[in-house]
């Protein structure tokens, strides 16, 4: 029987969506539905659990630069792309021998397939045999990786990518599970607290994220740091409970009171 009090991690995936703007590098987050019952009205970056359809073994032969990748990272690949088109409508694919991802225009074409994605009426092999598209798992780069701690009653083992937004592809949130978006610089998203609720994981990707001024720079970043396995854990200090993770994962804060964090 599963361990009700330390339940197993589901599997999940987000990509960190970053642009070159004006005042420097701005990544792409969606506010969480209040309603929703994880992180809800926080601040994120579009991602959510891999799906059964995820997991299908025939989705191999429309990926590009997954050849690879194991069967579990390909899934968290299809996850990662999937949850961004239905939570930004920002889709990282491109055409069958195409090298440029989709146009804006065939974007807008697609938009249709959202709303059945995120309620699970068609599979994202369905859309892309339908569409013949191919998941361009090559614009992908492996930027963290996040297990809640083992005491919390929903756990997720999260692969995050960052990666650069395709041209034209503007974002918008889908106004179901996020009810608002916005292209916000890292260090902005960190420094606004009356406005933003920021969880601690989101926190110190942003932060990490802060030290690039542009998306090359952040995408050279993480190519050249592969990521740690980050699984917090709670210590008691003179403050309180404060939520803990390894000093060598590469992040700047390694600790947080654990009501400031959540």
């Amino acid at each position: 029987m599963p361990d009700v009090k330390n339940p197993a991690a589901v599997p999940a995936a987000t990509i960190v969506i970053a642009r070159d703007g004006a005042n420097g590098m701005e990544v792409f987050m969606v506010k969480r539905h209040h309603q929703i019952d994880f992180v809800a009205g926080a601040l994120v970056f579009p991602g959510g659990k891999v799906a059964k359809g995820d997991l299908d073994s025939a989705l191999g032969d429309f990926m590009d630069g997954a050849a690879a990748f194991s069967a579990r990272m390909q899934a968290i690949a299809a996850a990662a792309i999937r949850e961004a088109f239905e939570e930004s409508g920002i889709l990282f694919a491109r055409e069958a021998g195409a090298q440029a991802l989709v146009s804006a225009e065939r974007l807008e074409r697609l938009e249709h397939y959202r709303p059945g994605l995120e309620k699970g009426d068609i599979a994202l092999l369905d859309m892309l045999r339908a569409e013949d598209l191919r998941l361009a798992c090559d614009q992908l780069t492996h930027f963290a990786h996040w297990i809640t701690p083992v005491n919390m009653p929903k756990r997720f083992d999260t692969h995050f990518f960052v990666a650069a937004a395709p041209a034209g592809h503007l974002g918008r949130h889908d106004g179901r599970e996020s009810v608002d978006s916005i292209w916000i610089g890292p260090a902005e998203a960190i420094a606004d607290r009356k406005r933003w609720n920021v969880i601690f994981p989101t926190k110190l990707n942003l932060m990490k994220l802060a030290k690039s001024s542009r998306v090359d720079d952040a995408l050279a970043a993480a190519r050249a740091a592969p990521p740690l396995t980050v699984t917090p854990w709670i210590e008691q200090s003179a403050e309180g409970a404060r939520l803990r993770i390894r000093d060598d994962a590469g992040y700047e804060q390694t600790s947080a009171l654990l009501r400031e964090s959540m």
